[in-house]
């Protein structure tokens, strides 16, 4: 295992204890998962059985109950998987700050995976200061980590590329996993009960909106299902078809990536095995353009707001604030998907319905919302608010990077016009001329 995916988050001995913990929290698997494999080894070099602990936090900003949903099937599985090794695992409600330090009073280590957001960020500061333990953190959900491919944020994927493509090698390798030599017999504690999810879905404080029920089934098993039908069913055509909605060529990965279901390692390596002419493409999308929205969360503190564009886009977009504007939405009437614009109705309801919008779609959404808003800063809050609510993959780095993308981060500036100032412009003209958009119209309808 790489060292650099690894980080002592306090200054505090190990101490002789009766187990290792691992709070699991972003790495909601037991495959391809370098934090849970760093707590095995440790668990075998000292003799100590494992206890693994997810925090159930309610109330999370913007998540709502189908989303709920998908990450509980997911733990569900992590579950059976642990107990058939004999690993001990446990939901807990509550606060990481409140329940880790009390799970942990006679741990001898706490392991943690990694996260880029600040909440995230702020549950693993919180909990370093309140241990009387060691806590070491393990990158495991990027391929190349963060602080390794680049000590600064990158301006567009051109400057990141070079960067991850010069180590790339080094760390697309298995994970080589050790059979646990000392199993969690004799300890328990109180956790939640997940073989009843609907229960569980009614005690906590959940948002309601949206469909409550969605196709996708969360887990690491829909996740390979999902990821070995696109192998064999168009992984071939990615490359020509991943932007069009008509077609909807996808992978489906973005939500099992988000909470964490299955790695990007095991994807990565999986496609690669693949002679395919969409191999290239898609690894493109898997490990330069998503590794990019980690940077860029991890080092804008701005990242879910207008204060994370560069400069010249925030100096245009505010210079053309006052623009007349042809159309203008409330954010109810956005919500609802009550538009003038058929395509852009299909996309929100493709979202609110099935908790996942077309890539290309989300792109023309956001520049719409930002066309038909009173102010770009509104704009991007209603984007933001929005994808967090419905998007199954919502409150994820990649989520605030294509909503920053719609308001010029990344990007480049274009001929000047109302409205957008130099920032890059989408119209309906142009889903017509480049695809079959009525039939994306279509599809969503009959979907839902």
């Amino acid at each position: 295992m790489h060292r650099d995916r690894i980080k002592i988050l306090n200054d505090v001995e190990n101490k002789s204890g009766k187990y290792v913990l691992y709070w699991m929290q972003a790495a909601q698997r037991t495959e391809f998962n370098h934090a849970l494999e760093y707590a095995v080894r440790f668990s075998n070099s000292h003799k100590q059985p494992i206890v693994v602990t997810f925090c159930l936090v309610d109330q999370y900003p913007m998540a709502n109950v189908a989303q709920y949903r998908f990450m509980l099937e997911g733990l569900a599985e992590v579950k059976k998987a642990l107990e058939y090794q004999n690993i001990l695992f446990q939901i807990v409600h509550g606060t990481p700050k409140r329940v880790i330090p009390k799970v942990a009073e006679d741990a001898s280590l706490v392991v943690v995976d990694r996260d880029y957001q600040r909440m995230q960020r702020q549950w693993r500061s919180e909990v370093a200061t309140s241990l009387d333990c060691s806590l070491h953190q393990v990158e495991t959900n990027v391929i190349v980590p963060i602080e390794t491919a680049s000590p600064k944020e990158e301006y567009t994927a051109g400057t990141l590329r070079p960067k991850i493509h010069r180590i790339l090698e080094d760390y697309l390798v298995p994970l080589r996993n050790q059979r646990i030599k000392y199993p969690s017999e004799g300890i328990s504690f109180d956790g939640i009960d997940l073989n009843d999810i609907e229960t569980v879905l009614q005690k906590i404080k959940a948002r309601k909106g949206g469909t409550q029920q969605i196709p996708l089934k969360g887990g690491t098993s829909q996740a390979k299902k999902h990821l070995k039908k696109f192998i064999s069913q168009d992984l071939n055509v990615f490359a020509d078809l991943r932007n069009d909605p008509a077609k909807d060529r996808l992978s489906n990965m973005s939500p099992y990536l988000h909470f964490g279901q299955i790695s990007p390692l095991q994807i990565a390596l999986e496609i690669q095995r693949t002679v395919s002419p969409g191999t290239e493409s898609f690894l493109e999308e898997l490990i330069v353009r998503r590794e990019l929205s980690m940077n860029f969360v991890f080092y804008n503190q701005n990242y879910d707001n207008f204060e994370s564009l560069p400069n010249w886009a925030k100096e245009t977009l505010e210079l053309h604030s006052f623009d007349n504007r042809e159309y203008s939405y409330s954010y109810a009437e956005l919500e609802q998907g009550r538009t003038h614009d058929p395509y852009w109705n299909a996309a929100q309801r493709e979202m609110t319905t099935r908790g996942k919008m077309h890539g290309y779609m989300r792109m023309y959404w956001g520049k719409k919302i930002l066309e038909w808003s009173d102010s770009p800063h509104e704009a991007y809050y209603t984007c933001v608010r929005l994808n967090d609510t419905y998007e199954l993959d919502g409150r994820d780095p990649n989520g605030y990077a294509g909503v920053a993308w719609c308001f010029g981060k990344h990007d480049r500036a274009w001929s000047e016009r109302q409205i957008f100032g130099k920032v890059r412009y989408m119209n309906d003209n142009g889903l017509r001329r480049k695809f079959d958009i009525e039939r994306y119209v279509e599809r969503v309808s009959n979907s839902g």
